[in-house]
């Protein structure tokens, strides 16, 4: 029986539609999904005939993160090509067309912090986000400590870091994460109406006026990411995620108060 591919591309006139599809595994990110978007973000952006990108997840779930099974397992790769989670956002950092992106169900880690860099996101009213950084011992990734601030305002992205609260889909509209709260059943509708109408548009004009629109965001994204590195090679490995991944393992509530600072 033929393999899954963890990421399913479909066309819909001039709208690619990328599909994250593992969802057995909740669709949380391994190195073969994170390339495999890639790819298909750098077709798409070649392809003349793409006008728009939608993104949205199979099953209950639109993104549950970092596939942690995977993270104990050291890669290597021979082809000489760069792989996973740095490459993939680089890609979508920088992505010249209009994407939409529907969240269909629970996003986590990088299946929230993914959405700043798309251009108009609408989510299922049963969806539910979660940045979970704090919790892990580690810190915000994808240039998000720049592009949180700036998409929700300051105050609400320091709640969503420091407690690592579950965010209602309501709450995520009405700080202005995503643009848009559909009931579940309507989600891929009304998100292909959104797409087919933007795709009707000459491309040359759509892909200028991004560039505009996102220019001062690409440059602080990329250099946020940047000093995320620099603070996650710190924490990696540090007491703080250390008792996260024990706790994980555990099946127990992280005790971060017996570590002092």
């Amino acid at each position: 029986m033929a393999t899954e591919q963890p990421i399913e591309v479909t066309n819909r006139g001039r709208v690619r539609v990328v599909t994250l599809n593992r969802p057995d595994q909740l669709n949380a990110f391994n190195d073969a999904q994170y390339d495999g978007f890639r790819h298909a973000l750098d077709d798409a952006a070649a392809d003349k005939g793409v006008a728009v990108v939608v993104i949205t997840g199979k099953g209950r779930a639109f993104c549950a993160g970092q596939d942690l099974s995977e993270m104990a397992v050291e890669k290597n790769y021979a082809d000489g090509d760069r792989h996973g989670f740095e490459p993939f956002i680089e890609t979508l950092e920088a992505f010249p067309k209009p994407i939409i992106t529907a969240v269909n169900g629970l996003g986590v880690g990088i299946g929230l912090t993914m959405l700043p860099h798309c251009d108009i996101v609408l989510m299922a009213d049963d969806a539910r986000l979660r940045a979970p950084f704090a919790s892990l011992g580690i810190v915000v990734e994808a240039g998000n400590s720049a592009l949180l601030p700036q998409t929700v305002g300051f105050a609400n992205a320091a709640h969503m870091l420091y407690t690592s609260d579950w965010l209602p889909a309501e709450t995520c509209k009405e700080i202005g994460l995503v643009w848009k709260v559909v009931p579940s059943a309507e989600l891929m509708d009304e998100t292909f109406q959104l797409a087919d109408k933007i795709a009707a548009q000459p491309v040359a004009t759509l892909m200028a006026n991004k560039q505009l629109i996102m220019a001062g965001r690409l440059k602080a994204s990329n250099a946020a990411r940047g000093r995320e590195r620099q603070h996650l090679a710190h924490l990696v490995g540090g007491p703080a995620n250390l008792e996260a991944i024990a706790a994980f393992e555990e099946k127990r509530a992280p005790d971060f108060a017996k570590l002092g600072q």
